[in-house]
């Protein structure tokens, strides 16, 4: 939410014309003299309404008030000092002090405040000094909470439930001098590490350090915050504690789980596949050897006959036929000359 979905102009005017009817005399029960307002423990369950419009000093404290309407609030633009300490305010909403430019003093402490806007302070760029002490209902404050209040030279914030403070939240404090943190239940764990070391480096020392404590952890309970910065540090950046150690033992387990598992599995992809490829060898030398076989079967008869034939010409004798000397048939060569080139032919 920005300063620019506040309310509008109409709005201001409306709220103007109202503060002219009836800011013009004294509340009842309130003592007004000289600018200033004073309804200081008058019971006052709610604000008071005709308050002069020149007003600058408005004492309202010691009653039961529950809220700040912004409405009659922003109609007082001289106010410089509001005391609203001790009194039931339980939150304080966006622009609450919209029309409060010159604000210098501001006291809210002693009541039930549980939270603040961000924006609540955002128009207070004068504003001085800041009490928000003894709200032990707040619980945390936004980063942005003293923003715009660059002029602050006064920040007390003891005795709420503040256990953690974001560093930027005093980023935009440049001239504080006086801090107060005492009475907060601090939880100086890695969360507070940012906090505690900003409080070193910046050099803002509170002044109330020896009474700021820390209440957890149990090694450094009783450490004042601007002292826990370096064993913070070393916890939180280079120490490991008994959960780091149980989790660094579990990653180790399951990445030696899953080691183990990954090779076994690897294994019997391994046996596997050599039992695939020995049946396949197998199956291949099965093969060739039947091919062999029938191959030999194939070519075994031929080399018999071949053999057989060769025995049938042996075993039948040649004809023996003489020629009568000085024929032609005794000049040539005797057949059974002829029989034995043949058969030689043939075995060959």
């Amino acid at each position: 939410m920005s300063l620019a979905s506040g309310p509008g102009p109409g709005w201001l005017l409306f709220s103007f014309g109202m503060g002219l009817v009836s800011g013009s005399k004294c509340p009842n029960n309130c003592l007004c003299q000289a600018q200033e307002v004073n309804c200081t423990a008058k019971q006052l369950t709610e604000y008071p309404l005709d308050i002069p419009l020149n007003t600058r000093r408005l004492f309202v404290n010691e009653n039961r008030i529950t809220s700040l309407p912004a409405m009659h609030l922003g109609l007082l633009s001289d106010l410089v000092y509001l005391d609203c300490q001790k009194n039931w305010i339980r939150e304080l909403m966006d622009y609450t002090f919209i029309g409060v430019f010159k604000l210098i003093y501001l006291d809210l402490s002693s009541n039930n405040l549980t939270s603040i806007s961000p924006l609540t302070f955002s128009v207070l760029s004068n504003l001085v000094h800041l009490n928000i002490a003894n709200n032990p209902h707040l619980l945390s404050l936004h980063k942005f909470t003293f923003a715009n209040t660059t002029s602050l030279r006064y920040l007390d914030l003891r005795n709420t439930g503040l256990q953690t403070l974001d560093s930027a939240a005093l980023h935009h404090l440049p001239v504080l001098e006086t801090l107060f943190l005492s009475g907060n239940p601090w939880k100086c764990n890695c969360s507070f590490l940012d906090f505690a070391i900003f409080l070193i480096v910046s050099h803002m020392d509170p002044s109330d350090d020896l009474n700021a404590t820390c209440v957890e952890p149990t090694e450094l309970t009783g450490w004042p915050i601007t002292r826990v910065g370096n064993p913070l540090r070393y916890m939180c950046i280079t120490h490991l504690d008994h959960k780091d150690y149980f989790f660094l033992l579990l990653i180790g387990f399951g990445i030696f789980a899953a080691g183990t598992v990954a090779a076994w599995l690897t294994g019997v992809c391994a046996v596997l596949y050599q039992n695939i490829r020995r049946k396949s060898s197998e199956e291949d030398e099965d093969e060739a050897g039947t091919r062999l076989e029938v191959s030999r079967r194939i070519f075994q008869p031929r080399r018999a006959r071949s053999r057989s034939s060769l025995s049938l010409f042996s075993c039948q004798r040649p004809l023996s036929y003489v020629p009568p000397p000085g024929s032609l048939l005794s000049l040539l060569p005797s057949p059974s000359h002829h029989l034995g080139a043949v058969i030689e032919i043939e075995t060959y």
